[in-house]
C-alpha cells in the first residue's frame, strides 16, 4: 500500500512537472527570462489588442490568461496603433487607419519603412504551427499562413534593423539627428526572440528588461546573443515595459503604486 501511495505521489509531481514545463520563468539583476517551449504553447499564444487603452494586468485579467506581456507601439493621443496586429488570420489592428501617422509629413516620408518593421508570427504551415521573426511584408513560406502576429522593432537578430526601420537618422557625415523608441538609450525593454534546435523543434525566449537594469538597443541585441538566438526583435519599451504571469507583476512607470502605462496590445499565453 505504501509503495502505491509514494508511486501516486510521484506521478502526480511528474505531472505537475510536465504541466509547468511549457513556460519558464527566471529572475536575475533586474531581468525575467521566460522560455516557452513545447509543441502544445503554440496553439495557446495569441496577440490581441484593446478598442481603448487598457493596463497590462487589465488586459491579463480580462483575456484570463495565463501570461500577458506589451507588444505594438501605438499613438497615445489618437489610441490608435503603429503597428499591425493579427488575431485569428485577421488584422484587428492597422496603422494605415492611423491619421496621426499618415498626415506627419516625416513619417509620411518614411512610412514604408514605419509599415515593413519586424513582427513576431505564428504560422500554420500545413496544420503544423511554426514560430517566425520577419518584416511585415515578407512573404510566408508556401502551404503556410499567419495565425497571430505582433509587430514592433527593430529587429536585433541576426542583423540590427535600426535605419532600415526608421528608429534612427543619420545625416550624410553618420551623424544621428533622430531617434524612436529610445533606442539609443538606456531604459526597460520588451525583448522576444526564437531559438530553433537540429530537430527543427523552436523555443520562444523573452526578456523583461526591468528599470533595474535598463539597456540601450545594442546591449539588447548582445543579451540574445548571449543566449544564442537565432532570430529576435523588440517590442514597445520604456514605460510600456509589462509582464503578468503568476504573482509577477511588472510596471515599468516610475511613480510609486502606479497600475501601470495603457497599452494597445498584448501577447497572451490562454489557458487550455
Amino acid at each position: 500500500m505504501k509503495k502505491i501511495i509514494v508511486l501516486f505521489i510521484s506521478l502526480l509531481i511528474t505531472s505537475a512537472f510536465v504541466v509547468a514545463c511549457p513556460i519558464n520563468v527566471d529572475y536575475s539583476d533586474g531581468i525575467y527570462h521566460i522560455v516557452l517551449s513545447g509543441e502544445k504553447i503554440k496553439k495557446q499564444i495569441s496577440f490581441v489588442s484593446s478598442p481603448t487603452l487598457i493596463t497590462n494586468n487589465e488586459a491579463h485579467i480580462k483575456t484570463n490568461s495565463l501570461l500577458t506581456i506589451n507588444t505594438g507601439f501605438f499613438d497615445p493621443k489618437n489610441q490608435k496603433t503603429i503597428s499591425y496586429i493579427v488575431n485569428d488570420t485577421q488584422i484587428v489592428e492597422d496603422p494605415m487607419f492611423n491619421e496621426n501617422l499618415m498626415s506627419n509629413p516625416v513619417l509620411r516620408r518614411n512610412i514604408q519603412k514605419i509599415l515593413n518593421r519586424t513582427e513576431f508570427r505564428v504560422l500554420d504551415c500545413d496544420s503544423k504551427l511554426k514560430f517566425e521573426i520577419a518584416q511585415h511584408n515578407s512573404n510566408v513560406d508556401f502551404m503556410c499562413s499567419v495565425i497571430t502576429s505582433a509587430q514592433a522593432g527593430p529587429q536585433l537578430l541576426p542583423n540590427l534593423r535600426l535605419e532600415e526601420e526608421f528608429f534612427i537618422v543619420k545625416d550624410k557625415d553618420g551623424n544621428v539627428v533622430r531617434e524612436s523608441a529610445s533606442v539609443l538609450h538606456k531604459t526597460a525593454r520588451t525583448l522576444i526572440g526564437i531559438k530553433n534546435d537540429d530537430k527543427g523543434k523552436q523555443e520562444v525566449h523573452i526578456f523583461i528588461v526591468t528599470n533595474e537594469h535598463p539597456m540601450d538597443i545594442y546591449e539588447s541585441r548582445d543579451l540574445c546573443k548571449k543566449y544564442e538566438l537565432d532570430s529576435a526583435m523588440a517590442f514597445d519599451g520604456g514605460s510600456s515595459t509589462s509582464l503578468n504571469y503568476k504573482k509577477i507583476r511588472v510596471t515599468s512607470t516610475q511613480d510609486s503604486g502606479d497600475t501601470g502605462r495603457a497599452l494597445k496590445s498584448f501577447m497572451i499565453i490562454k489557458q487550455k
